[in-house]
């Protein structure tokens, strides 16, 4: 299954960033409607606050990812197919920019990449299988990300219609970091 990818990013203070996209209640609220509401260690409820994972920072770094699919009439069950390996290669990438700039990667929503399709361990009440590498989303805490997306990199989330999928994929993640004085 072919696809063309898009890349975007935009950098701004974490404080504008979290004061301009950040409604935790709403977003928070979203997520206690999913499935996955406390059965997956990227998703919410955490141990800790979620302002607390991004304190200290000033800045942020948001990435996007436009996937365009080669053939336009896909059935929506092709999105994870599409999405696993450009979500594998982000991860990676904002792992390795966590370290580099010792800043806080958020990654994105769904099945864990790493577990191979394996229920998550949190189900269970056990740690998680991978922690050096899961990192919740902006969305599990608190962010728009339908607004980052199209007021800070200029790429509208599309939506899937009758079973098939839009006619691109979009995927947003960020690292919160500071800058060396």
């Amino acid at each position: 299954m072919g696809y063309t990818t898009e890349r975007y990013t935009a950098e701004m203070s974490a404080e504008a960033y979290i004061v301009g996209f950040r409604d935790a209640e709403r977003f928070v609220g979203y997520c206690q409607q999913c499935g996955n509401y406390g059965r997956r260690h990227g998703c919410p409820p955490f141990a800790d606050d979620p302002l607390k994972m991004i304190s200290g920072f000033s800045r942020v770094r948001i990435i996007g990812v436009k996937i365009v699919p080669d053939d336009p009439l896909l059935p929506l069950r092709a999105a994870n197919e599409l999405m696993e390996p450009v979500v594998r290669t982000l991860n990676d990438e904002l792992l390795d920019l966590e370290q580099e700039l010792a800043g806080r990667a958020f990654g994105f929503v769904g099945a864990c990449p790493y577990c191979g399709g394996a229920p998550c361990a949190r189900i269970e009440g056990l740690p998680c299988r991978h922690p050096e590498k899961v990192r919740p989303s902006l969305e599990a805490i608190g962010f728009d990300v339908g607004k980052t997306a199209s007021r800070l990199l200029g790429l509208d989330i599309k939506w899937s219609h009758d079973g098939r999928l839009p006619e691109y994929l979009t995927l947003v993640c960020g690292l919160f970091y500071s800058t060396k004085s």
